[in-house]
């Protein structure tokens, strides 16, 4: 027991780079508790409202146009969470590299539509085949997007093991959007540029 006290009452040898008397500390006085807490607080409702909601709407619309010209130009720092990430950047650029018969269903279909209401009343024959070819298009547009998603699969487990969430949902949803109108804008001007 004495042997422990003798341990205890040695003094302790003071750490490098910390000396006494050399002024390796903070070079001034540890504030009160009650300052400290003054300085934290801050009003719940800020006394100018108006001027207030100005600036958290100036705030937005500054990280509207940053996210935009990110989607525009495609920097990884301002996108959205749903476009982030060395996945997504890939998915992107599988999908654009590929001719899918998907980012041209909207335009046709659009086109089939006005060919329907514009036969409907004359030629109920014309009508009926213009909706059957609707639904054929539709069919071959779900069929290519489910062969593209499986070769992407197929990619993207080689390259980054293992598939995040949502990731075919993004890929078909992305096949499905025309080639101008994608958002993140495509890296390359044509198709056929795969990444590596």
């Amino acid at each position: 027991m004495a042997l422990l006290r003798n341990k205890q009452s040695e003094t302790p040898e003071p750490t490098p780079g910390l000396l006494p008397g050399t002024g390796d500390g903070k070079g001034r006085p540890t504030p009160k508790r009650k300052e400290s807490e003054a300085a934290n607080k801050r009003p719940l409702v800020p006394t100018d409202r108006r001027a207030a909601g100005r600036d958290a709407k100036s705030a937005q619309r500054e990280a509207r146009a940053r996210q935009y010209q990110a989607m525009k130009a495609g920097d990884e720092r301002y996108l959205p969470a749903k476009d982030k990430g060395p996945a997504r950047r890939y998915v992107r650029d599988y999908v654009d590299a590929r001719w899918n018969i998907a980012e041209y269903f909207l335009p046709i279909a659009l086109l089939f539509f006005v060919v329907m209401i514009v036969t409907t009343g004359r030629d109920a024959v014309i009508s009926f085949v213009v909706l059957a070819a609707l639904y054929v298009l539709v069919l071959i547009a779900v069929v290519d997007a489910v062969i593209m998603w499986f070769g992407l699969k197929k990619r993207l487990r080689t390259k980054f093991g293992e598939i995040p969430k949502g990731t075919a949902f993004y890929a078909v949803m992305r096949a499905f959007q025309l080639r101008r109108s994608r958002m993140p804008k495509p890296v390359h001007a044509k198709h056929g540029v795969y990444p590596e």
